[in-house]
């Protein structure tokens, strides 16, 4: 550890945390919202009912569909949950959300990964980290009955930001996808070397994305499938999205647990993933707020100095599950919905 990791780990103590994650980075602190209930047993991993969407949710999950796509009754939005006794890194539980759906539509999918706090509840809780804890359902139900309100994203949103996301929304739909929330192990905390997120790659990837496409009605290819995650979650993202870059066509991370130090191989990473994969969508998102601000600002201007394009954006916010539930799980959704779907980004 740096003598000035430690440093940072002291202050944090000090304050209060409960522990840490990447080099200096801060856990997210205890979930406000009551503990998760246990995943249901091996013999009842069928579907199960999610909260109805509403209304606006129904009327425009076809939105890209047009006149000639899938017509017919709806299908109300569902949850999977998928248990693996043992792979790579461990037992490892995914739960799936399947958005509300007409017979033969077909959605982008997006794999995302939890912070650090849900690794420390074990794969059963964790892997409900976005569904329990980071408001995802909320959020996806909000997307389809625009325009959105301060209150929707936990009153941090900047007006001008809140108008862009409203004024995109307006212009085009929300669409939905298929959002897949595997347990996020604390396997890439501290100063672990990169390598440790390879198996994890290689389960995403090669076992679980496969199931997906099978198992869901998911469009099914490399171009329609992102990857995110919020601080430890989003350190694995990006390691993972850089390393099989080939098989995803966005990658980003939300507050995303890097030290500045980290830049110069990150860029490398980046530059080599661009090469394997020119259509890659990057993005970065931070907030004002951020233990990471700094850190993702480092890598932002090292991915410059490489000549990899991508996003940078700084918001406001805390690294806190106030943020995960407001402009985080928002951002996440709409950058995600719109490249999938070969769109621009909100500017």
């Amino acid at each position: 550890m740096t003598a000035r990791s430690a440093l940072v780990l002291a202050a944090l103590i000090a304050l209060g945390c409960e522990g840490c994650e990447g080099r200096g980075a801060h856990a997210n602190p205890p979930a406000s919202t009551p503990p998760a209930k246990p995943s249901a047993p091996e013999s009842a991993r069928a579907a199960k009912p999610a909260p109805r969407a509403s209304a606006g949710a129904s009327a425009s999950s076809g939105a890209d569909a047009g006149p000639s796509g899938p017509s017919g009754p709806i299908t109300a939005a569902s949850e999977l949950t998928w248990v693996y006794d043992r792979t790579g890194v461990g037992p490892m539980q995914v739960v799936v959300r399947l958005p509300p759906r007409r017979a033969g539509q077909r959605f982008p999918v997006l794999i995302a990964m939890h912070g650090r706090g849900e690794a420390h509840k074990g794969p059963a809780h964790g892997a409900r980290g976005w569904v329990d804890d980071y408001g995802l359902v909320t959020a996806l139900e909000r997307l389809h009955a625009p325009p959105l309100a301060s209150r929707d994203l936990e009153n941090l949103a900047a007006p001008e930001r809140l108008a862009s996301v409203n004024a995109a929304l307006g212009s085009r739909a929300f669409g939905d996808m298929v959002v897949v929330c595997p347990y996020t192990p604390d396997i890439l905390a501290g100063d672990r070397p990169f390598s440790a997120a390879l198996p994890l790659a290689r389960f995403l990837v090669d076992e679980l994305l496969p199931r997906v496409y099978r198992e869901t009605p998911a469009l099914g290819t490399p171009a329609s499938t992102g990857i995110d995650g919020v601080s430890l979650g989003g350190r694995a993202a990006v390691l993972v999205g850089l390393d099989r870059a080939e098989s995803f066509g966005s990658v980003a991370g939300l507050q995303a647990a890097f030290d500045s130090a980290d830049a110069p191989e990150l860029a490398r990473r980046a530059k080599r993933a661009r090469e394997k994969n020119p259509k890659l969508s990057i993005r970065l998102l931070t907030s004002d707020g951020d233990f990471f601000l700094r850190a993702t600002k480092s890598i932002s201007k090292a991915l410059d100095g490489a000549g990899v394009s991508h996003e940078l954006r700084i918001i406001p916010g805390p690294h806190d599950y106030v943020f995960n539930r407001g402009p985080g799980v928002y951002e996440m959704l709409v950058f995600h919905d719109r490249v999938l779907r070969g769109h621009a980004p909100v500017p």
